[in-house]
């Protein structure tokens, strides 16, 4: 009798090759399945401090309120300027750019009404808030003894300062055409901005043009026309956390500031809320002696000090002098 013969299984070698390769591509799959991906990282920055220039330390959540300049922003601008190879030039005629004066630019105004433009009676039909050519060219911009962007120097001094939240209500005596104002108002909520000023044109510059082309006329700040120190219009029970004055007492007599000062005591916060006046207190240092704290003291007042604060894009630096109320 002939052995049985053996049966078995032959694998032949391409089919062995796919069962590997399947297995090892399940494996794969059920590996990446099990483990946890792990977040996506940016590439470093290649500036790391996060200091503020004039304020301390910056956290993330707070980049979208940060009031000053930080280190990281300088060292920004200057790589940009750097890395598109710019430097300054003489602003002459060249393609596209016709430098002009704002004298120059007024006239054009006035003659030429820009490129496009209403004729007729159509040309006070599509336009909801007409402002004046002088304000349209800026010229209020140069009412001052130093460049407009100061305003955001003081702004970033008396807001840290005063560690001002959006919350926060402030009151400036003398607000002008906003120059800091702009600052405060858009960094405040809704009405939480308070000014006295006496100049009219001043005042049509602030409302007519710097507000409107600033989209800030939803934040309803209460600007209202007034002298001799005359609060009444802005409530009674308003209280603030800032009061402050960018040389206002300079051209005021002595007698007219203490009266301000002393009905103003009453709407500053307690302790925490302040009140800076720039470049001198000679409406105080005048009385002589210790005279200026004794009157200070029967309001209600403490000097805390003088600062000197730098600005971020020219040469200059600004006096404030510091006080607190001290009394409920």
């Amino acid at each position: 009798m002939a052995p049985s013969s053996q049966k078995g299984i032959v694998i032949t070698i391409p089919v062995l090759v796919l069962s590997v390769s399947a297995a090892t591509i399940f494996l794969f799959f059920l590996l990446s399945s099990l483990s946890s991906p792990s977040p996506p990282t940016c590439p470093p920055s290649p500036f790391t401090t996060t200091a503020a220039v004039a304020g301390g330390s910056v956290s993330e959540e707070d980049t979208d309120r940060r009031i000053s300049t930080s280190i990281d922003d300088i060292e920004w601008v200057k790589y940009q300027i750097r890395a598109n190879g710019l430097h300054m030039r003489d602003n002459v005629l060249r393609k596209g750019i016709n430098p002009r004066s704002r004298a120059q630019q007024l006239e054009d105004l006035n003659h030429f009404k820009g490129i496009s433009h209403y004729e007729g009676s159509e040309a006070s039909n599509h336009t909801a808030l007409p402002c004046p050519g002088e304000l349209l060219v800026e010229e209020h911009h140069s009412n001052y003894g130093e460049p407009w962007a100061g305003g955001r120097d003081v702004f970033e001094f008396l807001a840290e300062s005063s560690h001002l939240t959006a919350n926060s209500r402030v009151l400036e005596i003398g607000c002008g055409t906003l120059r800091v104002g702009l600052h405060f108002i858009r960094y405040l909520k809704p009405e939480h901005f308070h000014c006295l000023e006496r100049d009219e044109l001043s005042l049509m510059a602030a409302f007519r043009y710097e507000l409107p082309s600033q989209g800030l006329l939803h934040k309803r700040p209460l600007i209202v026309r007034g002298e001799d120190m005359d609060f009444t219009k802005f409530g009674s029970d308003v209280v603030y956390d800032l009061i402050y004055a960018s040389a206002v007492f300079l051209h005021m007599p002595d007698k007219l500031v203490w009266a301000g000062v002393e009905r103003l005591v009453n709407k500053l916060k307690p302790y925490d809320g302040r009140i800076f006046v720039s470049h001198n207190i000679k409406f105080c240092t005048r009385l002589g002696g210790d005279e200026c704290t004794k009157r200070l003291t029967s309001l209600g007042l403490e000097y805390l000090g003088k600062h000197t604060h730098d600005s971020l894009l020219f040469n200059h630096y600004e006096i404030w002098f510091e006080f607190r109320r001290t009394k409920v």
